[in-house]
């Protein structure tokens, strides 16, 4: 293993109409917690959401890009189906299964005022993979 020290972040990229979020972390799970939160950097500013729900996520997929995909998409029914936005990510990988927490609280377009509505995670630029440094990366194009 390589003894540089990988911070996990998470950056945005550009594609036509929509826009990417990518998570990159010394883990997979950081690297999903990571995109999970430049996904929320699309609709809103972080610091603007506070942690006061939790909501439990639950998926599995053969594999890491599918899970990935699914894991994006979970969050994304509970942003739209309950009103809330999420700042924080806790996940647990396991032989395919992930299992999840989101932290967060109901919209408020007064308070967050949400630029965007994602609709879901797309297979456009989807990627999940291992560096030569050992970090990993998780990516996909949303479309908004």
């Amino acid at each position: 293993m390589n003894n540089k020290l990988i911070i996990p972040y998470w950056e945005h990229f550009e594609h036509g109409a929509d826009i990417g979020i990518r998570g990159i972390g010394t883990t997979l799970e950081q690297a999903f917690e990571q995109a999970a939160v430049a996904m929320t950097g699309v609709v809103t500013h972080l610091d603007l959401v506070s942690a006061s729900t939790v909501v439990n996520i639950h998926c599995e997929a053969p594999d890491n890009e599918l899970l990935f995909v699914s894991w994006i998409n979970e969050l994304i029914y509970e942003m739209s189906a309950h009103s809330l936005l999420f700042s924080r990510y806790e996940v647990v990988i396991n032989d395919g299964q992930l299992s999840g927490t989101a932290f967060g609280e109901a919209i408020d377009p007064e308070k967050h005022q949400p630029a965007v509505e994602i609709k879901g995670a797309t297979f456009t630029e989807l990627r999940v993979f291992q560096q030569a440094d050992d970090s990993w990366i998780a990516q996909c194009i949303v479309d908004v």
